[in-house]
């Protein structure tokens, strides 16, 4: 046998602690249940994923296509701050 070090946030620590708890195991087993699966199936058991900048979801990429066909349309209204807050005030 041989030991393998992880080190863990406090808090990390103490929700896997009471999870494997509620399970009726501890981190070790959990960890080793864990390798099994990996080591059977040669992959990792869950998929892994980068979340989506929420700047390039499919909604904000549309909205940004017509604000940049608005100004080609020449749709777009400058003002000015002073302009803006004067509108703010009536």
């Amino acid at each position: 046998m041989t030991t393998v070090s992880l080190r863990f946030d406090d808090d990390m620590k103490k929700q896997l602690d009471e999870m494997c708890d509620e399970m009726g195991m501890n981190i070790t087993t959990f960890f080793m249940i864990y390798a099994k699966k990996a080591l059977r199936d040669r992959r990792i058991p869950f998929e892994i994923t980068a979340p989506l900048d929420p700047f390039y979801s499919d909604s904000n990429m549309e909205q940004l296509k017509r604000a940049a066909q608005q100004v080609k349309d020449g749709q777009i209204i400058v003002k000015t701050m002073e302009e803006l807050e004067a509108m703010e005030r009536a």
